[in-house]
């Protein structure tokens, strides 16, 4: 039933001050499914190397068959090693630098909106050239709701956000539209991908028409709790790992029992 699993990291995985911070029940049931042929892909936000030392401190034992990195870049494992797909991210890497473009002569007039608003902090790195950490999640909110409407005049501008965290970036490509890039590569349709996430950034993912199988841990923001459940998936009593080992098992049973995720009564 299950052919790809796609799964957010930092806070649906991974729980980076609990012990294990990938929690047994997860990697059992990740392992499973691919002993039985089907794909993993970690759909994060994080870079490669932030995300292998992460990995590494986990002590994880299973391993992802595909990166979708910095919401954005597509890498396939071979072997011991991560492979970029060079037209997918070549692609990637050429809009991106069409669109910041067009962002650059305004960067002064951004960077001095958000300071005189509070304790935010604006930076730029080889991702993107306006990325800002706000002080607290209503500061976040105010900012994010500012370069939603800045987005608006430059047509493929986005903002992708999590938590208090957010950047500008091309509006092409997200978790959503690389998990669709990577069932294609396999020749899946949505019936057969699994997606679970905790944060606005996972929500592009966490889309029937990319995923039939959608999924979120206790600890999911409430934006996300209820994209869910619209569309008929599980939301956990479990957080971080343990929900998605939960979710995954709730979909495994209810499809042995006949059952829809749309239709059964048990998803919460």
């Amino acid at each position: 039933m299950l052919r790809l699993l796609s799964t957010d990291f930092d806070g649906t995985l991974f729980a980076e001050f609990e012990n294990p911070a990938i929690p047994p029940s997860v990697q059992t049931a990740i392992g499973t499914l691919q002993a039985r042929g089907a794909k993993w892909v970690i759909n994060t936000g994080r870079d490669l190397s932030s995300l292998m030392e992460a990995l590494a401190r986990a002590h994880i034992a299973v391993a992802p068959d595909f990166l979708v990195l910095v919401e954005r870049e597509i890498y396939q494992r071979e072997d011991s090693s991560y492979v970029g797909l060079a037209d997918w991210n070549a692609r990637c890497a050429r809009l991106h630098a069409e669109i910041f473009a067009g962002v650059q002569p305004d960067l002064p007039r951004l960077t001095a909106w958000v300071n005189r608003r509070g304790r935010a902090t604006v930076y730029a790195d080889c991702y993107s050239p306006f990325c800002v950490i706000a002080g607290n999640l209503g500061e976040a909110d105010s900012i994010h709701d500012f370069l939603t409407d800045y987005s608006r005049s430059l047509p493929g501008l986005a903002v992708m956000r999590n938590d208090v965290y957010m950047r500008l970036c091309h509006a092409e490509f997200n978790k959503g539209t690389a998990l669709t890039e990577i069932s294609r590569l396999l020749n899946l349709n949505p019936e057969v991908v699994f997606a679970a996430g905790d944060h606005l950034n996972d929500l592009p993912m966490l889309d029937t028409a990319r995923a039939r199988w959608l999924a979120a841990p206790a600890n999911a923001i409430p934006q996300v709790k209820a994209a869910v459940r619209r569309q008929g998936g599980h939301v956990s009593d479990l957080p971080h790992g343990d929900g998605v080992a939960e979710a995954l098992e709730f979909f495994l049973e209810g499809a042995t029992a006949g059952a829809l995720p749309g239709n059964a009564p048990a998803c919460r």
